[in-house]
């Protein structure tokens, strides 16, 4: 972008800028660095970027690499989807807030579930007494999905379910798509995302009794490829970088396993027949907007252009689509604290910006009471009017990637893509991602980075406002928290009535067919979107499954 004789001068003035005018001033730190290492110098300047070839490494909006934004005009013609996330109590309940919240300009459906229902267990199970209901929606069958739906214009708007664990999207997907079919929904109609991200089953939220990482990638891909011939408008999966930071990762980590992710996928597609372009377009991703603001910008650019590197010079996907990064950001729950929770407005607000200065697809702001309960309809109210506000407000949207071209910004992408890089490298090197979990690797890396960003926190080297730094004594909540309604009661009362019902042959029949589709290793979405329609249950469907591939053991230490 500049010649070498301009970049020589402007590192001599640069130098004397140093020693005669900033190098006689106090600093408040020795070092300066980002949330994930990255150090940062006092003054970036085009020194910073030589070698940067402006269409080779930036281009435009719209075209390859994409680093500037996936669509030419992005907020100028097409805003981001503004997608709160909502889902406690029985499915009674979680469809009056999602009601509420379109009601008050919410563009698509966010629906969270409660553990037992993420886990592959019914709400009579004893494993699940203690969690129905709770952290998310409860649902058991295809009734409580025809509840939790009834109402919604499914064939208008776009729904992302959050089924993070593979076991637990195959049933809730099929349980969807089945309920679009009974209501005369054409699949074609549909437009949504699902999580299904074998990560979180095995190396984020691990429980006792999740299947094999190679079995719950199975899932993953046999969703995938399942959406791919009957669904071609849905999002089969979300590979949810937000899960692998909540749970500690760095920003550069929380990219490069999304990436490796992808990879595999593509290439598990690509060996069972396929054509990259035929389902690459569809694949999409979810990631954390954490605190540090730049950082955070530049780690959504760096992620578009290795990206569509990858799958076009590893894959030689030829679609403009395949080549796309699209995702959906969640400001950082790990990022809000129980302490004066009234400041996570601003917290999530900050986040939010740089969701959107990173050229976002879809947001969701995080309630201010998140940190402590449920969000109550005033907390997510105030996210939902944080992102309106955000959008009609601030004339952040009347440009494209408005911060493309800042030295700072520049230099920062480029050492993001650097550090993602470097960590995708190691991953291959080991066989790929499902090799990294099996060995316990992905574990030990972000249990690494946690400690260390919770030994910064405690040390007071990271200031946390309310936390270790402008604290109040004897502080008292200026909220009201949430309480999630009784569940557990309806959830069983319903499973005893739809068991009394329901066709035993049926059942078993279904059943059946699951079982005879793990020992032939067929696509086991094609099965349970029949099964659920028999009104078998989550947690029939899971047992079956288990007692194919067993449960897996993490080598964890």
């Amino acid at each position: 972008m500049f010649h070498d004789d301009y970049i020589a001068e402007l590192k001599s003035r640069t130098d004397a800028w140093r020693t005669e005018c900033h190098g006689r001033k106090k600093e408040f730190k020795k070092s300066f660095r980002t949330l994930s290492g990255i150090p940062i110098e006092p003054l970036y300047t085009p020194e910073h970027l030589a070698g940067t070839d402006y269409l080779r490494d930036l281009g435009f909006p719209g075209e390859p690499p994409y680093i500037r934004g996936v669509h030419p005009t992005m907020y100028r013609g097409r805003t981001w989807t503004h997608r709160q996330l909502a889902g406690f109590g029985p499915p009674e309940e979680t469809n009056k807030r999602y009601k509420f919240l379109m009601d008050q300009g919410a563009t698509g459906i966010n629906g969270v579930y409660d553990y037992p229902t993420l886990r592959g267990y019914d709400s009579d199970d004893p494993e699940a007494r203690a969690d129905v209901g709770r952290g998310g929606v409860a649902i058991d069958t295809i009734k409580d999905m025809e509840i939790l739906f009834d109402g919604i214009p499914i064939d208008h708007v776009s729904v992302s379910l959050v089924s993070c664990q593979p076991v637990g999207n195959i049933s809730l997907q099929s349980m969807y798509f089945a309920n679009a079919r009974n209501r005369g929904i054409s699949y074609d109609k549909l437009t949504g995302t699902s999580q299904n991200d074998f990560l979180l089953e095995t190396a984020i939220t691990i429980a006792p009794g999740v299947l094999p990482p190679k079995a719950s990638f199975k899932l993953s891909v046999d969703a995938i490829e399942y959406c791919m011939k009957f669904v071609p408008r849905w999002n089969p999966i979300s590979f949810a970088g937000y899960n692998y930071r909540e749970a500690g990762c760095t920003a550069p980590q929380e990219v490069a396993f999304c990436i490796a992710n992808a990879i595999a996928c593509t290439e598990d597609m690509i060996r069972r027949g396929y054509d990259v372009d035929s389902f690459a377009p569809r694949l999409s991703f979810f990631n954390s907007a954490h605190n540090d603001f730049f950082e955070e910008i530049a780690k959504y650019r760096a992620a578009r252009r290795i990206y569509c590197r990858i799958m076009k010079e590893r894959f030689g996907a030829k679609d403009p689509r395949s080549l796309m990064y699209r995702f959906h950001v969640q400001t950082a729950g790990v990022a809000l604290t129980a302490q004066q929770p009234l400041n996570n407005i601003a917290r999530a607000s900050y986040h939010a910006l740089a969701a959107v200065l990173g050229g976002a697809q879809s947001v969701h702001v995080d309630a201010y009471d998140e940190a402590l309960c449920t969000p109550t309809e005033l907390s997510s109210l105030t996210a939902l009017r944080t992102q309106q506000i955000l959008q009609h407000e601030t004339g952040v949207t009347n440009t494209v990637d408005p911060l493309g071209g800042s030295y700072f910004v520049e230099y920062l992408t480029n050492a993001m893509e650097e550090r993602i890089l470097e960590i995708i490298a190691a991953i291959d090197d080991m066989g790929g991602i499902v090799k990294a979990v099996e060995r316990g690797w992905v574990h030990s890396e972000i249990s690494a980075a946690a400690s260390e960003y919770q030994a910064a926190i405690e040390s007071g080297a990271m200031p946390i406002v309310g936390v270790n730094c402008y604290q109040i004594e004897d502080e008292k909540l200026p909220i009201e928290l949430f309480s999630s309604p009784e569940t557990r009661d309806i959830q069983i009362e319903k499973l005893n009535r739809i068991k009394k019902e329901r066709s035993d042959s049926e059942v078993q029949k279904a059943l059946d067919a699951i079982k005879r589709c793990c020992e032939e290793d067929g696509n086991l979405m094609e099965v349970n979107v029949e099964a659920v329609s028999a009104y078998v249950t989550e947690g029939e469907i899971t047992k079956t499954m288990k007692s194919h591939y067993g449960v897996w053991h993490p080598p964890l230490y």
